[in-house]
């Protein structure tokens, strides 16, 4: 029996509220997650599905901008099998940049090949290490709303803060000291400067960063400073973890030549399955790290993120966490977490609500 072949690629924008704004870098902010379903559907009904995260400060993407992308692509994916991964990716990827707008196609399209075939991305996907460590975004906001977040997040389950700095130097280590002092050793922490500090300032950042007990910093450096950013990581002060730096496999080879980094992190809302298990294998057989990434993904990009976060190349915790800053989700059950770990394979049975899709579909 042949294949079934693609038959439509859907795109339904949806907006989800927050609990509270994130800002992150020198002046970026979200107050609500205003992202995009999409659907794939092949000619014998079968339907998969992921979410596309749009984000303007970062890829130059916007949900209206990630319709159009998946429209234009749609006529090249007509009537291809979906099990010929080559010539779909070829039609994936024969736009430039639209990062989130084509990892979210390659995981619908992953999902609706195992679908088709009477499996589950939790048969096709599912690595060794089931049991995987998060993280939480803390974005930058009044130190006693970060301590606040904070608290709220840990008692929900989380022991791992990515804390978002760089506006503010003096600020940022002083609530670095309030969550150490608050939480001890019981939670560990590690920082994102999203490419704020400077050739100049960035040494004295890390060395304060190393001696608050902080695992590693990401992006202290502009991406484009790509000499500065290779002599600051041969310093050896803090471990540094690249994410602004390697959007895709090409930006990871040429991190890799220069020898920037210690920790890769892998975002499938912007590098899909296909690319995100690439650039994990390629990051571990040069000596390096891993960890997976979120771009404030809902419900359903987190089950993905947790997917790639069970491969045997990941090492550190993951930033699957950001659930639980939403006021609701399109998720069917919530995702919990315990004592700083997610179960993935628990979550085999969460999916989408029908209700909820059709409550929040703008």
């Amino acid at each position: 029996m042949s294949a079934p072949t693609v038959a439509r690629v859907q795109a339904v924008p949806y907006r989800l509220p927050l609990t509270s704004a994130l800002a992150w870098g020198a002046h970026s902010a979200l107050s609500a997650a205003e992202h995009v379903l999409v659907q794939v559907t092949l000619s014998d009904g079968t339907v998969g599905v992921a979410e596309a995260t749009p984000r303007p400060s970062i890829y130059g993407e916007t949900p209206v901008s990630v319709v159009a992308i998946l429209a234009h692509l749609e006529g090249g994916l007509l009537g291809l099998p979906v099990t010929d991964e080559a010539a779909l990716n070829r039609i994936r990827n024969s736009v430039a940049n639209n990062h989130t707008a084509r990892g979210a196609l390659d995981m619908a399209l992953h999902d609706a090949r195992a679908r088709a075939q009477g499996q589950s991305l939790f048969d096709t996907l599912l690595g060794p290490n089931t049991q995987v460590r998060v993280s939480f975004i803390l974005g930058i906001a009044p130190p006693a709303e970060m301590l606040a977040e904070a608290r709220r997040v840990v008692t929900a389950g989380v022991r791992c803060l990515k804390v978002k700095v760089g506006r503010d130097h003096a600020r940022d280590l002083a609530v670095i000291a309030a969550l150490r002092q608050e939480f001890g050793a019981d939670v560990q922490l590690y920082a994102d400067s999203n490419e704020t500090l400077t050739p100049d300032t960035a040494p004295a950042a890390l060395d304060a960063m190393r001696e608050a007990g902080l695992l590693y910093v990401e992006e202290p450096l502009p991406a484009r400073a790509l000499r500065a950013r290779a002599a600051l990581h041969a310093q050896g002060r803090l471990p540094i973890v690249a994410d602004d730096s390697c959007f895709t496999p090409a930006d990871l080879e040429r991190e890799l030549d220069f020898d920037t980094f210690d920790v890769l992190n892998v975002k499938t809302a912007r590098n899909g399955f296909t690319d995100g298990l690439a650039m994990l294998r390629r990051a571990a057989a040069a000596g390096k790290r891993g960890m997976v990434g979120s771009q404030a993904s809902t419900g359903l990009g987190t089950l993905h993120a947790a997917l790639l976060a069970t491969q045997s190349e990941v090492t550190e915790p993951c930033e699957l966490s950001f659930v639980l800053k939403l006021q609701d989700d399109l998720l069917n059950q919530p995702i919990v977490f315990q004592n700083g770990w997610l179960d993935v394979a628990a979550l085999r049975h969460h999916a989408l609500d029908p209700d909820k899709v059709a409550r929040y579909r703008l």
